[in-house]
Parts: structure tokens; C-alpha cells; sequence
């Protein structure tokens, strides 16, 4: 058995052996009414969705005379499509006519031929004759793979990128088939500093009978390698619009290549820190004015804006001037004259519906009414004239409606949700409290409050964190199902206050300058922001225990986790660090890179970013939570950890899920076992109820 095997097994059975041990006193509990009811709410939650809402779905017809929606017929008992009139509200079986226009993206645009991928080429089927016509030769020994195929607007040629994974290197993970021979599976990984997937945009002729040799577009990528955003046809069949990104992303351009051979370039972006950022808010372009000109989204002036550029890449004026952030795109309506997108300029946690004039004057207008705090949503009709407008709020489930944007008038009621209205009234017992910490220095965090069900104000309770604390998501949003508000609200019933809060270097709609806060180094800014919001939540609120605190999370916050464990273990008594990164050097390029390049260009930074580092402050009770399946940040990074842990003579918890990923869902009962285990973890070292 190779040394790395032996250790794996050893700390399974060790961390098993651990968790056995600390599980003495919940086992003696299992009859007793708070485990059950504690685990049959988790069940509620994890098996049987029980605070999972109804979607509404349907597909706007094209010309936004009204929607299809797919339904059960009661009487045979199959799937129909009714196609419901948006100002009548009249409803029809729709018929083959009117189905013509629904496409998965992979039929030509006269409708008599379908993309297809076969054998890992791309193919197209006539769907008359059934002729197939193969358009790549996928070359013996090299893992390619082609995504993103697109027909050109006259359906004489594909458009489509080749991902080149070859030199990509691939790491073993043991499978569980054989107890005792168990098979390996290998998954591609680029860690940081190593070598990334090869990319490069092809064009051909999807014409039987033609010469179908690809010719590839000549956009010149680094030795380091490069990422591509949108990659679409450019408003014609002779174009091909190309979002290339530098491979720490502090660069990207848009390039228009002409199937000719010429390329061009129509707008270039840098910036110091990041330019497109994980979440990707920045990425894209849309065409208006027929081709003749764009609409990008930056944050080069320091807030996430919509630019109005000519096709030449000139800029004509800032649609969205002001200090506030674009949440997300939403949609044109060049008709009507509008750009619509989300914000929530004076709420980092919420988002609202506005549009500006895409003349340039920049009047901004909220569409979303007042009165309705919350997070909502909108899928607009081909036309914006209508959308279907999901709206909720951390403590409300979503209804769905479908709305006249004139006047946001409401046309009906879509989907109610009422049953999970009802469940709702029960476990809310006391409404989610969004608080707003002032640390100093001109920096307020956002932050909620979950409060035990029967709270007492005049006494003190445990508080337990759930932490995030980097670029990729908040936490503190007010919207039904976020940031695991449902387990929360378990844990806050048994005794805690569970308290959530955003620190700088989050992805909060509060200026780039505040999400680049931590650019550099992930882990030393998030954890003395966080340790600041402690100490300003226990001064603004008397029944805040700070000697009894308890802080969780997972992945990044994990990580956050590890680090606020280590580094402040005065202020921090019990730690459940799931799925973390304690060496950020040996986590994926893809993410790591973005926020402090490589090892070798910023070592001081992954020095000072790595938990592992500050293994020797521990001093509260930790648990370490994994699965050996892991393919995003897999077991071999917790393990250095586990081992330094060892070394020091730190006493530590440690389970490992066998053969689970990044979600620990796999296997019957997984997600209940890994919440209840959180649960007697956190009862066994922090206790709960007022003092």
C-alpha cells in the first residue's frame, strides 16, 4: 500500500474512532424528545424538501402573446402542453404549430437539422432523410472535448470550442467497488501554478457534401494558458464574438474574428486585482442598435456599471452613473428604450428590479414596489412587457405572479405556495434580524440574527457564526433558503443564537473597492473583520454570550473557519470546519488564481493565507469534516492539516465520509447524518440555553 493509501485509512479509522468517542453522550440521548424531534426536522429538511418551494416554469411564446406551460393531464394521465394567453388568461392545448419555435439551441435554424454530439465529435442529423454529417475528427489520445457549438444566423456553418485537457494532470481517487481491492478513478485537476485546459474557437461548414474542415480562428493564447467567456456568433454568419480572459483574470478583451482569418479587437479592460471575478457578474456582452453597438458591465470606474459602446468598441455613455452596484443583468427593451437590470443600492442583502433610459441620460426608476423588502426575480417576455416575478424574503417563502411591467400591475397569481406558507409560520418563530456591525474605520458589515424560539432578552446565550468570508458568495441575504437558514433555525430552537456575517472581500453589492478588499491573500482580512463583528455584536446586544462561541462553515468557509480557530482562539471556543482549504496552494487554479495569482508570484501571500500556518494556536474543541471522494478541495489538502495537527499534539475531531464530494450528499441518509453529527458536536462543547 502506497504511504498516502496507509495514512488515508488510518485517519478514517481514527476520525471514526473520535467520533465515536465524543458521540458517548448522543447516543445516551437518542430516545430523548429533543433528539428526535432535532432529527426529524433535519429529515424534514434533507430527505423530504419539506422547506423546498414550488418553482413555476413555463416558456414565453415569441411574440409574448402568452406562455406554455407542461402539466399532467388528469384524465390519460400524460404530460401536455397549455398554452396560457397573457391578457385573457384563457388557456389551450398547444398544438405542433405552436411548439415549432421551443428548441434546445441545437436545431438549424430553418428547423430541418439537429446538432448532435456522437463518439465525442460534433455530427448533424437531417432530421428528414436521417443522414448524418460528422464535422470534427476527435484525435486518438487526447482528452477533448467540444462545448458551446452555436449555428450561424444562416445555418451554413457551426460555431464551437475545443477544450483541450490532455496535459492536464490527473489525480487518483480510490473507489469503494472492492473492500478489498478498490479500483482508482482519475479526475483531471489543475491546481494552482500548473498547467490549465487548452482552448481555441473552430468554424465549419455544416453543409453535406462540403469539405468540412475546421478552421480554427487565430486568437493568440500565452504560454500560461487563457480563459474564454462569451463565445457566440457576432449578429452575423461571418463573425464570431470572443470573450478572452487572462488566466488570473486581470485582463479580458473582446475580439471579433472574422471567418476570413482577420481578428479585431472592440474593448479591452484591465485591472489590478480581478476584472471578471468566480461569479462571473461581469461576463458578457449584448448586441443592440442591429450589431451597430454594445452593452458591457464593468467595474473599471469602482462600481459595477453598464456601458453603451459602438461595435468599434467606442464608448457612447454610462447607462448606470451613480455609486451603486449592478447586482446582475437582467434585460433590454430597445423598443421601449430600457435597460433592466437588479441592484438594491441602500440594502447590500436585497435586490430590486430597475431600468434606466438606453439613452444615456441615466434616470434610474425602480420597477420592484415599494413594501416589499425581500429578493425578487423576473423572466421577461420576449417583448419586457410581461414577467413572471418570483418574490421572498429570508423569513417569506416566494410566490410567483405573472405582472404587466407598466405599473408592475399584477395580472395573477402563479404559484402560491401554500403549504409551505404554513410550515413557515411554525419554524419562524421570531423574525430574522439583519443588523448592520460598525467595526471602525468607516467599515459597516452587513450581518443576520436567528434567535431560539422561546428567546429571552434579559438572559445570555451561546452564539454560533456561519461563516463564508471570500469572494464567491454572502451570506447574509434576505431571501427564503438562504445560506442554510433552514438548518439554522434547528440549531437556534435547541439554544444559540446562529448570526451570519458579511465581511469585506465578500461579493456584496458595496462598491469594488470592498469586494477587492482581500485581494492577495484570502484568510488574514476575513478573519479580523469577522473577529471585529463579535465583539460589535456582543456591545450592541446584552444577551450576546462571548464565552461561549461557536463558528462553522463550509469550503471557503471552512477555510474561514480553520483560521478563525487558530488565529483568534480567545475569541472562538468551538470550530466545525467542513470540506475547508487550510493549503490554498494546493486548491484549483481556476478559483485560487483570480484572488492571489500563483505560489511564485505572490508566495508572501500564500503564506499568510494558509490555516495551516496557524495550527499551533488551537486551543478550542475542532472538528475537521471531509469526504474521501472529494474532487474540489480533496482530501490530500485537509490531510497535510490532520498531520501538522498530530505533530503539535492537538487535540482534534476528524470524519471522513467515504467516497462523498464537495456536498457530502451522496449515499442514503448522508446530508441528515452530516447535519446531526454538526448538532452533537456543537451540544457536546458549547452548551446551550440562556445563563
Amino acid at each position: 500500500m502506497h504511504r498516502s493509501d496507509f495514512r488515508l485509512v488510518c485517519l478514517t479509522i481514527a476520525g471514526t474512532f473520535a467520533m465515536g468517542v465524543g458521540n458517548v453522550h448522543a447516543q445516551s440521548t437518542v430516545e430523548s424528545p429533543w433528539y428526535q424531534e432535532t432529527q426529524s426536522r433535519i429529515r424534514g429538511i434533507y430527505e423530504q424538501g419539506e422547506f423546498k418551494p414550488r418553482t413555476f416554469e413555463a416558456t414565453w411564446l415569441p411574440d409574448s402573446s402568452g406562455y406554455v406551460v407542461r402539466q399532467r393531464d388528469p384524465n390519460s394521465d400524460k404530460t401536455i402542453e397549455m398554452i396560457h394567453d397573457v391578457r385573457t388568461g384563457e388557456t389551450r392545448e398547444a398544438t405542433k404549430a405552436d411548439l415549432k419555435f421551443q428548441s434546445d439551441g441545437k436545431t438549424s435554424p430553418d428547423g430541418k437539422r439537429v446538432l448532435e454530439h456522437r463518439g465525442g465529435n460534433l455530427i448533424v442529423r437531417d432530421l428528414e432523410s436521417g443522414t448524418r454529417t460528422r464535422l470534427t475528427n476527435r484525435p486518438e489520445g487526447r482528452d477533448i472535448q467540444y462545448r458551446d457549438a452555436e449555428w450561424s444566423p444562416d445555418g451554413s456553418s457551426i460555431m464551437f470550442v475545443e477544450n483541450d485537457s490532455t496535459d492536464v494532470r490527473q489525480r487518483p481517487v480510490l473507489q469503494t467497488d472492492d473492500p478489498s481491492y478498490p479500483s482508482v478513478e482519475y479526475h483531471r485537476f489543475a491546481r494552482v501554478g500548473a498547467t490549465i485546459v487548452s482552448l481555441r474557437v473552430g468554424v465549419v461548414s455544416a453543409q453535406d457534401g462540403e469539405d468540412n474542415a475546421v478552421q480554427w480562428l487565430p486568437i493568440e493564447s500565452p504560454e500560461e494558458g487563457m480563459y474564454l467567456g462569451q463565445v457566440s456568433w457576432a449578429g452575423n454568419s461571418c463573425e464570431v464574438l470572443i470573450e478572452k480572459m487572462s488566466r488570473s483574470r486581470d485582463q479580458r478583451e473582446f475580439l471579433i474574428a472574422n471567418v476570413d482569418g482577420t481578428v479585431k479587437k472592440i474593448y479591452d479592460e484591465t485591472d489590478p486585482a480581478w476584472a471578471v471575478g468566480s461569479q462571473g457578474k461581469n461576463s458578457g456582452l449584448t448586441w443592440v442598435q442591429e450589431g451597430k453597438a454594445f452593452i458591457v458591465v464593468s467595474e473599471k470606474d469602482g462600481w459595477r456599471h453598464a456601458f453603451l459602446c459602438s461595435r468599434e468598441g467606442k464608448e457612447l455613455s454610462t447607462l448606470t452613473p451613480g455609486e451603486y452596484d449592478i447586482i446582475n443583468k437582467a434585460t433590454v427593451d430597445e423598443e421601449g428604450g430600457w435597460y433592466y437590470f437588479y441592484a438594491s443600492p441602500e440594502n447590500g442583502t436585497q435586490q430590486y428590479l430597475y431600468r434606466v433610459p438606453l439613452d444615456g441620460s441615466g434616470t434610474l426608476q425602480r420597477i420592484t414596489p415599494e413594501g416589499q423588502p425581500g429578493t425578487h426575480d423576473y423572466v421577461f417576455s420576449p417583448d419586457a412587457k410581461w414577467a413572471f416575478h418570483t418574490y421572498s424574503s429570508l423569513d417569506t417563502p416566494p410566490i410567483t405572479e405573472l405582472v404587466e411591467l407598466a405599473g408592475h400591475r399584477v395580472v395573477r397569481l402563479l404559484e402560491a405556495n401554500e403549504t409551505l406558507h404554513s410550515r413557515a409560520k411554525k419554524v419562524v418563530t421570531h423574525p430574522t434580524e439583519f443588523l448592520q456591525l460598525d467595526i471602525g474605520d468607516g467599515v459597516t458589515m452587513d450581518a443576520s440574527l436567528v434567535k431560539p424560539k422561546d428567546f429571552d432578552e434579559t438572559k445570555k446565550y451561546p452564539v454560533f457564526f456561519y461563516v463564508y468570508g471570500e469572494p464567491y458568495l454572502q451570506t447574509v441575504l434576505d431571501r427564503w433558503g438562504a445560506a442554510q437558514i433552514d438548518f439554522h433555525r434547528v440549531i437556534a430552537d435547541l439554544g444559540y443564537l446562529v448570526v451570519s456575517i458579511d465581511n469585506r472581500g465578500t461579493p456584496a453589492p458595496k462598491g469594488a473597492a470592498w469586494r477587492r478588499a482581500s485581494y492577495g491573500s484570502l484568510g488574514p482580512l476575513s478573519t479580523e473583520d469577522q473577529e471585529a463583528g463579535v465583539k460589535a455584536l456582543a456591545e450592541m446586544k446584552p444577551y450576546v454570550d462571548a464565552s461561549r462561541v461557536g463558528i462553522w462553515g463550509w469550503s471557503g468557509g471552512g477555510s474561514n473557519t480553520l483560521n478563525a480557530m487558530f488565529r483568534k482562539p480567545d475569541t472562538y471556543h468551538v470550530g466545525i470546519a467542513v470540506v475547508p482549504k487550510p493549503q490554498p496552494h494546493l486548491y484549483n487554479a481556476w478559483f485560487q488564481e483570480i484572488y492571489m495569482r500563483t505560489r511564485e508570484d505572490n508566495p508572501e501571500g500564500y503564506e499568510t493565507a494558509a490555516a495551516i500556518n496557524y495550527a499551533d494556536g488551537l486551543k478550542g474543541n475542532l472538528l475537521i469534516m471531509t469526504g474521501s471522494g472529494e474532487t474540489n478541495t480533496h482530501i490530500q489538502i485537509i490531510e497535510g492539516l490532520v498531520d501538522r495537527l498530530i505533530e503539535l499534539g492537538k487535540p482534534f475531531d476528524y470524519m471522513v465520509y467515504p467516497n462523498r464530494d464537495h456536498g457530502l450528499r451522496e449515499g442514503v441518509g448522508t446530508s441528515t447524518h452530516v447535519r446531526m453529527t454538526i448538532i452533537r458536536y456543537l451540544l457536546d462543547h458549547l452548551p446551550p440555553g440562556p445563563m
